[in-house]
């Protein structure tokens, strides 16, 4: 039972892992993109994507906080 429960843990903590990287390629892109267009101002740029980043960076290390906390307590005599 441990061991299926470790490898679900580190199953969703590289699925999580990898979505990060994705998401964070995509809009590194989306920003390089934006800042050499011709058409589009470099502030509008920052004002839309600041909060999209902040967003998905929160939610991410939220989710591995919490997998990696649920995992790591072990100890019977710990709970209280």
């Amino acid at each position: 039972m441990e061991d299926e429960k470790f490898k679900l843990t580190y199953i969703v903590t590289i699925m999580v892992a990898v979505t990060l990287c994705i998401c964070l390629i995509a809009m590194v892109g989306a920003l390089l993109a934006g800042l050499w267009s011709k058409d589009v101002e470099n502030a509008e740029i920052f004002k839309m994507l600041s909060p999209a980043l902040m967003t998905i960076l929160g939610a991410s290390v939220g989710v591995l906080a919490g997998v990696k906390m649920s995992t790591k307590n072990k100890c019977k005599e710990c709970d209280v």
